[in-house]
């Protein structure tokens, strides 16, 4: 088994369809310290704040601790762990990793090969963004990991079990009338629409199927907030605004907070409006936090399903 295939075939607790983006996370971290020097270790203690960052931001809704991913991805082939005692893991445990001096390390191995085929560090995390996270978040993943990847190079999968059906985005805009399902936003030059996309509700990394019942037409911004668990879609096919969300502005106030409770847009009528579950594995698995009370003032409800 070579690298780039034992990476994307990591170990992970699984159970319908849960997230468990514990070591994919962690592998990314250490690939973008890798990039920057392919000699460094991860002392736990020092890095655990930056790991328990990327969990609650890009993780699922659950409280979760970077010691499993620390201590687990040892199976995995790809990383080891040594303490101040010599090398191994003291184990999960939160206490045990900070005062045994754990540091990790990726496997020698690896090391090795991605020192003799540079490519191979970007084909690995181009394979580990596709395989656990939507396009959507790529970009800004890298940053926070401080991989130094192409836009372009992040959007394709080469080790794909699947393929991405490319008719998804046009079915999708069209069965939503080129409108942001949650705004009504609808901008165009000339004919072509402009920051409209077709967002997947059960993301294509977690067996989402490429079909208008799993798909909402969203405007960049709201694609990015549905993805990143603030925005979401109740049993009503109404706006769900998640209560971690913080913006003081007049235009957070109109463009996110206003949303509670405002029905979808669209889609027309003949066509499929989303799953239950589908809407289920987003408000499980992506949808941060509580939902945010109905806004009671409206004075102009955007259309209900298919109005």
């Amino acid at each position: 088994m070579d690298w780039l295939e034992r990476t994307a075939k990591l170990r992970q607790w699984t159970r319908s369809g849960a997230r468990a983006p514990h070591k994919p996370l962690l592998l990314l971290y250490a690939l973008g310290l890798f990039q920057k020097d392919a000699d460094s270790e991860l002392r736990y203690s020092a890095v655990e704040q930056d790991l328990q960052r990327l969990l609650t931001e890009y993780g699922p809704p659950n409280r979760t601790t970077p010691a499993y991913p620390f201590h687990h991805l040892v199976s995995d082939g790809v990383w080891e762990v040594r303490t101040d005692r010599g090398p191994g893991s003291p184990g999960s445990g939160l206490r045990d990793l900070r005062e045994s001096g754990a540091t990790g390390q990726l496997a020698p191995g690896l090391r090795q090969a991605m020192r003799g085929e540079p490519e191979l560090l970007h084909r690995i995390a181009r394979s580990l963004l596709d395989l656990h996270f939507p396009p959507s978040l790529h970009g800004e993943l890298c940053e926070a990991v401080g991989l130094d990847l192409e836009t372009a190079e992040t959007s394709q999968l080469s080790t794909a079990r699947r393929q991405r059906d490319r008719r998804m985005r046009e079915l999708v805009l069209t069965a939503y009338e080129y409108r942001c399902a949650f705004c009504g936003y609808d901008g165009r030059i000339g004919t072509v629409p402009v920051g409209l996309e077709a967002a997947h509700v059960r993301w294509w990394a977690f067996d989402g199927p490429d079909d208008v019942d799993n798909g909402l037409c969203l405007c960049s911004l709201h694609h990015k907030l549905f993805d990143r668990g603030v925005l979401g879609v109740d049993d009503d096919y109404r706006i769900l605004v998640s209560q971690r969300f913080v913006g003081h502005s007049p235009a957070s106030r109109d463009h996110v907070t206003a949303l509670a409770g405002r029905p979808l847009v669209g889609p027309q009528p003949g066509a499929h409006p989303v799953a239950a579950d589908h809407r289920a594995w987003h408000t499980s698995q992506v949808f941060h936090g509580s939902p945010r009370p109905a806004v009671e003032d409206l004075t102009d409800p955007l259309p209900l399903p298919g109005g």
